[in-house]
């Protein structure tokens, strides 16, 4: 009989304690987290992996950029700490599925704003607004588009780049692709090519690099517009609200602009002010 009280009195108390577990919940955390396809208190956020100065995944594990900055600081307006932060790899040509299948609640990776892509997410922001433009040589001849006639110029297969200088203003330079940036950084250091050309801040930030500082510098041609944005999924306002703010947050409180200087100072990056966020939408 002694034994059977010990056990009914466990029992009520186990079940006191999971009736309070089940009702109380951690409501610490707004509904973000409930979007995190893993749970547990964490936010998954789509980055690049292999962008110098932008989002880039350290040989130790870690992240560094100025994407990852913008991301870091968004996240814990959100109300996530650092270490609550999972970044994922979110390539080009998967950021809208990533978006759509809730695979991240956000993605910041030098995401354009274009009307073909606001036809599938939605986007915050701007918080950058970036140039196409040429990373030439510290002591290079190079002073305006034209001086590319008969000079090699590099671009990423694929990338309408390096066809748009020609195309517009130097029609006699040697186009030469490559499979990535890296490689185009590489064959400028060697004297393969004499200009490399994508996003302005894509190229300060590989020209930042401790292994290339002092050796390149940015034209400053600025051949396009490039509105960074911030990409949720289409329909959540909320979020999409949430991050308009934090961005403005970020622009007063100078975070923004200690971003840009830690990211891109060294290639002599001459950044545009912040832009205006659009507006919140209610």
């Amino acid at each position: 009989m002694k034994l059977r009280k010990v056990t009914a009195a466990s029992a009520a108390v186990l079940a006191l304690a999971l009736s309070a577990t089940a009702c109380g919940g951690d409501d610490s955390k707004d509904s973000d987290s409930t979007a995190t396809a893993g749970g547990g208190g964490k936010i998954k956020v789509g980055i690049k992996y292999d962008q110098p100065g932008l989002g880039l995944k350290e040989p130790d594990g870690s992240f560094s950029g100025f994407d990852v900055d913008v991301a870091t600081y968004l996240a814990k307006e959100l109300g996530y700490e650092p270490d609550q932060i999972e970044f994922v790899e979110t390539k080009s040509a998967d950021r809208e599925n990533a978006l759509a299948r809730g695979d991240v609640k956000f993605i910041a990776a030098t995401y354009s704003i274009t009307d073909e892509r606001k036809q599938k997410v939605d986007f915050a922001g701007p918080y950058l607004l970036a140039h196409q433009d040429l990373l030439i040589k510290t002591d290079s001849d190079i002073a305006k588009g034209t001086d590319l006639n008969g000079k090699k110029l590099c671009s990423v297969t694929g990338s309408t780049s390096a066809q748009n200088v020609r195309d517009t203003i130097a029609p006699k330079a040697q186009l030469k692709e490559y499979g990535g940036y890296s490689e185009c950084i590489a064959a400028l250091q060697s004297g393969a090519v004499d200009a490399v050309t994508t996003d302005d801040s894509i190229l300060a930030g590989f020209a930042a690099q401790d292994k290339y500082k002092g050796q390149f510098k940015l034209a400053g041609l600025k051949l396009s517009n490039e509105n960074y944005g911030v990409g949720v999924k289409k329909g959540d306002t909320e979020t999409l609200n949430k991050i308009n703010t934090a961005l403005e947050k970020m622009v007063s409180d100078k975070s923004w602009q200690k971003a840009v200087d830690a990211n891109f100072g060294p290639a002599n990056y001459q950044n545009e002010p912040a832009p205006t966020i659009g507006n919140i939408v209610k």
